[in-house]
């Protein structure tokens, strides 16, 4: 299938390219940085996603993955309102399967900084929305909603003894995902799945659910 993904120079986008181009699949990138996947069925477009008015022609993906994202950096135009700009653009037709969005934990719980958390709850209502529109199709819309991931964005935390054992502290796994894992859901949820839709699917190894009781011992 021709899978369109931006966001794909680093982190999250560049792994799930390269688990969909080890599929067998035909991956379009879009990023404003420089390609970092080399593959003969890869073709990358230089672009940043708010610049709307130039968005490439690309004949109707058959997926669509919204990975493009930043944190501190005009979060909501970005996070947000590019992302409704692609989808509506090129995830919204007779020939899509799937879209999925990468949104983020914090979109469930308010943490982190004000305007990420707020981008990231946007993605998942917005999700929602689109799922209504594109089941005439047959195609489902998803949020795929990760905590902390291994990407080189968050190496300020990883590479600190003592906020790591923090951050560990509050994850019931006392670990993040990998890059390798956000792909393999990626996928499933766009590939394998074909029922599942309209839903914000959080992916933290617990970190959510950790109620931090704390009372006296007996």
């Amino acid at each position: 299938m021709k899978v369109l993904i931006t966001g794909t120079s680093q982190g999250i986008g560049k792994a799930i390219a390269e688990y969909f181009l080890e599929k067998g699949h035909s991956v379009i990138g879009i990023d404003r940085n420089d390609a970092s996947v080399s593959d003969e069925n890869y073709t990358h477009y230089i672009l940043d996603v708010r610049d709307k008015e130039n968005y490439p022609e690309i004949e109707k993906p058959e997926i669509l993955i919204n990975n493009a994202g930043t944190q501190n950096e005009d979060d909501i135009d970005i996070n947000l309102k590019a992302l409704i700009s692609i989808t509506e653009k090129y995830g919204v037709h007779e020939n899509i399967k799937a879209v999925l969005n990468i949104g983020s934990a914090s979109g469930h719980t308010g943490s982190e900084f004000p305007e990420y958390a707020a981008s990231k709850g946007g993605v998942l209502a917005y999700t929602k929305n689109v799922a209504m529109r594109i089941a005439k199709f047959g195609a489902t819309c998803n949020s795929l909603d990760p905590g902390g991931v291994l990407t080189p964005l968050n190496e300020c935390v990883i590479d600190d003894p003592e906020l790591w054992k923090e951050i560990m502290d509050e994850t019931p796994l006392r670990r993040w995902a990998t890059t390798r894992e956000i792909a393999e859901w990626a996928y499933f949820l766009t590939v394998t799945n074909s029922f599942c839709t309209g839903q914000n699917i959080l992916v933290d190894g617990g970190e959510s659910i950790n109620y931090n009781f704390v009372w006296k011992e007996e």
